[in-house]
């Protein structure tokens, strides 16, 4: 049958990092504290002239670099983030325009944290329709010039970064072979920026606190432990497989704890889970490809193993797919 395989992968990472030691100084925290609770040692921060476009289009011609593909033959861009470069046009078209990829209709997807899922889900859709052969789904994140440092539950979590893959319609067993989301809105406001969009939109009187992030910290990380190991069952039950075909599980890298408890409760051993929290903190929809090149990189993942993604985030919303790689 044809499935969509991941033919390329690649990242981009802004230079700038800021440790946890600078973030002593930005509001009252330590870096023990910091990196007790969420696991996180640093985090990158894009450069003033810098847009999410433009982590995007890097991440996504690295892939295509990898891939070994022209950004001429890519049929679809898709861009997945929560921190668009503007209102419109989508991010998703001006990446397509920086990296060339004339043919290739585009659009954006924010799912979140789950972004990237819903994004891979879309591609496959349409590679295992007929409608595309190749696809570049992107993704990634500029929260620096948005966050607020000084408030120290949700300041400390967030870094700069994109991650892309490439997906091309190929025979055989290779590609992606469950896709699986979830969403539940009435839980919205457990993870929430309440003001600046058209419910409360930007005025003089708001614009201070416009990005101010509500978090119900306790309540996501008990849903989270339990929805990663229910996501990931639902990726198994269309396929036959099981936990112990998993040669390595990459998550969205939320939170170095809830990670390691979702393992636990799924009966999956330690050294299969894979994390860079450590190095990149929370890129929110850029965090799982992201992960994975950096798997790739650190030669975690071979031709032929089964891959294993999950997400849980804002909206809520989850999600989950087992590729053989």
């Amino acid at each position: 049958m044809i499935r969509a395989r991941v033919v390329g992968t690649g990242n981009y990472l802004p230079e700038k990092i800021l440790t946890n030691k600078d973030m002593e100084v930005l509001c009252d925290t330590t870096d023990e504290w910091i990196q007790q609770r969420t696991g996180i040692k640093q985090r990158h921060v894009a450069a003033p002239d810098e847009a999410t476009s433009d982590l995007c289009t890097r991440a996504a011609e690295n892939a295509l670099k990898d891939a070994g593909i022209a950004a001429g033959d890519v049929d679809a861009v898709i861009c997945c983030t929560l921190t668009p470069d503007y209102m419109f046009p989508s991010t998703g078209s001006v990446v397509q325009a920086k990296l060339g990829a004339d043919n290739a209709a585009a659009l954006d997807i924010n799912a979140a944290c789950s972004g990237f899922l819903y994004g891979l889900a879309t591609a496959n859709a349409y590679i295992q329709s007929g409608l595309y052969k190749t696809v570049v789904v992107t993704a990634g994140e500029l929260v620096s010039n948005r966050i607020i440092y000084k408030n120290r539950d949700t300041g400390v979590l967030f870094g700069d970064g994109a991650g892309a893959v490439v997906l091309r319609a190929e025979e055989g067993e290779r590609g992606v072979l469950s896709m699986y989301l979830g969403s539940d809105g009435k839980s919205a406001d457990m993870l929430i920026m309440h003001k600046g969009g058209s419910k409360v939109p930007p005025k003089p009187d708001n614009v201070l606190d416009i990005f101010t992030i509500q978090m119900k910290g306790q309540e996501l990380f008990k849903r989270a432990v339990v929805k990663f190991p229910e996501a990931c069952q639902k990726a198994f039950d269309s396929t036959g497989l099981t936990i112990d075909d998993v040669a390595l599980f990459v998550p969205h890298q939320a939170n170095g704890r809830i990670l390691e408890a979702a393992a636990q409760r799924m009966g999956l051993p330690t050294e299969k889970l894979y994390m860079n929290i450590d190095r990149v903190a929370n890129i929110v929809a850029g965090s799982i490809p992201i992960a994975l090149h950096h798997a790739r990189e650190d030669g975690r993942i071979k031709d032929g193993d089964i891959v294993l993604l999950a997400s849980f985030g804002a909206g809520v919303t989850w999600g989950s797919s087992l590729i053989r790689w």
